[in-house]
């Protein structure tokens, strides 16, 4: 979406399409997937898991950390990962709140 046209759209509905965005590619829900499981871990233990280089690993978690989905603590030389509980919340309301307003029609 270029720069310019996100003033069409309202702060909500913007907020939710970088979350929709961001849960986009199956790696990043594999990543969300290990790090649910294992409630934190190191960006080279991600690798170990996923069929993945370390560089696109790193790519992937920096999109999830730009939406706001996981956030990185610097632990020495590397970054521990783990979900935003809070962003993560706000996140599932509101997919959640979209998905739920569809109640049926007939058409087509």
């Amino acid at each position: 979406m270029g720069l310019t046209k996100t003033s069409d759209y309202t702060k909500e509905e913007t907020q939710l399409a970088t979350w929709a965005k961001a849960l986009a590619h199956p790696a990043r829900i594999a990543i969300l997937n290990h790090l649910i499981q294992t409630r934190q871990c190191i960006c080279g233990d991600i690798v170990d898991v996923l069929p993945l280089s370390q560089s696109t690993v790193s790519q992937h978690l920096k999109e999830l950390k730009d939406a706001g989905l996981i956030k990185g603590n610097i632990n020495g030389t590397s970054i521990c990962y783990c979900v935003d509980e809070k962003n993560w919340n706000k996140a599932k309301a509101a997919l959640g709140g979209f998905l739920d307003s569809y109640k049926g029609q007939d058409c087509c």
